[in-house]
């Protein structure tokens, strides 16, 4: 049994349907750049998420390289960002000229710690961009605290988090500014590259529209040195043919998380990670655990699951290529922390001691976890799990 990370060929019927229409749609208006159809987007994720502001563009990442240059942010500022997480985050930051601090992670639930964030503070540092890691959403309520106590701006890194929501808020509304990925791989994606940005203030928002097209609010007039970040309207309808089944594409990815929590539980090799989650008030010591296997915490908030990521000290790597090997398909998330990337490594550059990122970088391992799995697929993932650590104890 071949068992995917992803499979896009499981679509039902009826969404399927409504992107076909959508490709009709576009075709037959003859509008393929901007227009009713970006506008209706926007209009919609504003809707779903809760703001007053929706800006579509041409990827995540430039969400973020967008957020960034409309704050004015360039040479001589800091920006602090997680070292673990994918390589936009602060890859966004350095190409505006300004440069990326690295933060560790909280142990409980692997977002950014407003404790780090503090230790992190200099007198350069305008903003920092908290990453709403694999969905869970990160302490916005203790971030947006250290933000208006210092003066510096949250930019919501939400790129796996479409959905999500904390306190009562969807993430993505609650920063200056959020940034949300439509990636294919993502809850809510594209059949291509998209992106989005998000705003309560009007200005901001303004500002950004202009960005993508140039820096021109009107035509031919450049008021700043923007770029080409449009959205294409054809991903545009593809996204609103996809809206509609988030919410129960959501709820499946939960109900599977919660299918290999219960089965990795009663397998008997595997417990909850221990480590407390700081973020928000877990002061206790971690108790020392026998289990072979850590699973990952929902620790506050709705959970999305873009990814089920567990840890296996023992050996990460032998694990997946076992599981390969059985026709099951995983992923590291992330191998190498930014820190430690080669193009941040230079004798300027004091590399940073983060053991936490450092740690979740050595033994995280993601699990398919997409909707369309079924629970014998699930189970069957646990199985194989639970035969190889199950041979390591004995050996070891």
């Amino acid at each position: 049994m071949r068992i995917p990370l992803l499979d896009f060929g499981r679509i039902a019927p009826e969404e399927k349907g409504r992107l076909e229409a959508a490709f009709r749609r576009v075709l037959e208006s003859g509008q393929f750049i901007l227009g009713e159809e970006v506008a209706a987007f926007e209009r919609e994720c504003a809707d779903f998420l809760g703001v007053a502001h929706a800006i579509g563009v041409s990827s995540g990442t430039d969400a973020l390289l967008l957020s960034l240059q409309a704050l004015e942010i360039g040479p001589g500022d800091e920006v602090i960002c997680p070292a673990y997480t994918f390589f936009a985050t602060a890859g966004s930051i350095a190409r505006v000229g300004a440069k990326p601090v690295f933060a560790d992670s909280c142990p409980g639930c692997w977002n950014l710690s407003p404790q780090e964030v503090k230790r992190k503070l200099t007198p350069k540092t305008r903003a920092v961009i908290p990453v709403h890691l694999f969905g869970q959403p990160a302490a916005m309520t203790n971030l947006l605290a250290v933000g208006r106590e210092n003066g510096i701006a949250v930019i919501e890194d939400a790129a796996q988090a479409f959905g999500a929501s904390s306190d009562g808020q969807r993430v993505g509304g609650r920063g200056l500014l959020g940034c949300f990925s439509f990636f294919p791989t993502k809850n809510l994606g594209a059949l291509g590259d998209a992106g989005l940005v998000t705003t309560q203030d009007g200005a901001l928002a303004e500002r950004i529209r202009a960005l993508r097209v140039h820096g021109s609010r009107v035509k031919y007039r450049h008021e700043w040195i923007g770029g080409n970040f449009r959205i294409d309207a054809l991903q545009a309808a593809f996204l609103r043919a996809r809206l509609p089944s988030v919410e129960a594409a959501l709820e499946g990815r939960r109900r599977n998380a919660e299918l290999y929590e219960e089965a990795f539980l009663a397998s008997g090799i595997a417990a909850l990670c221990p480590e407390p989650c700081r973020c928000h008030g877990e002061e206790r010591t971690a108790p020392k655990v026998a289990s072979q296997l850590l699973l990952p915490r929902n620790t506050a908030g709705e959970h999305t699951w873009n990814q089920y990521v567990i840890r296996y000290p023992a050996d990460r790597d032998g694990l997946r290529r076992f599981l390969s090997e059985e026709g099951v398909q995983s992923e590291v998330y992330y191998p190498l922390p930014l820190h430690r990337q080669p193009c941040f490594l230079d004798r300027d550059r004091e590399v940073d001691e983060l053991p936490v990122a450092e740690l979740l970088a050595r033994e995280s391992l993601a699990l398919p976890i997409f909707p369309g799995l079924s629970s014998e697929e699930i189970h069957r993932v646990v199985d194989l799990i639970v035969r190889f650590a199950s041979k390591n104890g004995k050996e070891a």
